[in-house]
């Protein structure tokens, strides 16, 4: 199946990261944070980013978790949204029109109860063009005994990344969690067992509470916080993977301007995810990815390649 763009080989930044995904810059929007891109796309110019990674697409649609669902912290949000989502067959008749329009390459996020519900994704999607690649939500921390299972055990994720790469010939991404003993064991093991590249890090387990009322803030108790709070985490467990792989790592967590996206550049990231402050600035992507052009356009930069993973220790 074709991709939904092509990379824009003048730029000094565009990436190749295996098995057709090209990006034209190395930001990427992060699932959860753009929806689908439809609201996003009056006020960023989508095709000047990498690519748009959806909201997390199940089998059936799911209304979620019970409000209050979302709430401010110190330097990030914490949510417990659930993985709320139209339905595979609404994404289909409602959302991929759009999606194929765009002009910058389309990642679908997939998420499930089951190895099945995955395979049923992926086989539908893989008939529909304009998809480049997915994110193999493994990882989430709000939805009980669900995906999040997958995610930490090294065995689980073996199974279904070897699974899925049986169905199809797309990029296979898998979103790895920090609430994990060892990050790197679940990033080899999905690397082994045939994913195209690692994206992380996925939300950090937390709480907020109202002292007042004595009640957390949120329905869930827990849920998952994002933000500028998790960059220091973000960039350690992209360091360690950096250093325990050789599929291309995608880093996110709390970047919130080129400088943060530079940062886990020199970690070893390949590309990156802009999450959380796409509320607070919509056009932040697009902004960060003209920055990282202007940078490594300079006439004594280093090139792009020679920039990923160059940090000095």
């Amino acid at each position: 199946m074709t991709s939904s763009a092509s990379t824009v080989t003048n730029s000094p930044a565009a990436i190749n990261l295996g098995r057709g995904l090209d990006l034209r810059s190395p930001v990427m929007l992060a699932s959860g944070t753009v929806s689908y891109g439809e609201e996003l796309s009056k006020l960023c110019d989508l095709s000047k980013i990498g690519g748009l990674v959806t909201k997390a697409i199940s089998p059936e649609p799911r209304t979620g978790n019970q409000p209050q669902r979302i709430a401010e912290t110190s330097c990030g949000i914490i949510n417990a949204i659930g993985l709320a989502n139209v339905g595979l067959d609404k994404f289909v008749s409602d959302k991929v029109p759009f999606l194929q329009t765009i002009g910058t390459q389309v990642i679908v996020n997939i998420a499930g109860k089951s190895i099945d519900d995955y395979c049923q994704v992926v086989e539908r999607l893989d008939q529909v063009e304009g998809i480049a690649a997915y994110e193999l939500n493994l990882s989430c921390p709000n939805v009980k005994g669900e995906c999040m299972i997958m995610g930490v055990s090294p065995d689980a994720t073996r199974e279904i990344v070897s699974t899925l790469r049986k169905l199809t010939d797309r990029h296979l991404m898998v979103k790895l969690t920090p609430n994990v003993t060892s990050i790197s064991a679940i990033a080899l093991a999905a690397e082994e067992s045939g994913a195209d590249s690692v994206s992380l890090i996925n939300t950090v387990v937390g709480m907020a509470i109202d002292y007042r009322t004595r009640k957390p803030l949120l329905k869930n108790v827990t849920g998952g916080l994002s933000g500028p709070a998790i960059k220091p985490i973000a960039l350690a467990k992209v360091w360690e993977v950096s250093n325990a792989v050789k599929i291309p790592i995608v880093g996110m967590g709390g970047i919130a301007s080129f400088a943060d996206a530079m940062e886990f550049l020199l970690a070893g990231a390949s590309a990156i995810q802009i999450g959380t402050m796409n509320f607070v600035y919509p056009d932040i992507g697009e902004k960060i990815a003209i920055e990282i052009d202007n940078f490594f356009s300079q006439p004594d930069a280093p090139s792009f390649q020679e920039y990923v993973g160059s940090l000095i220790v």
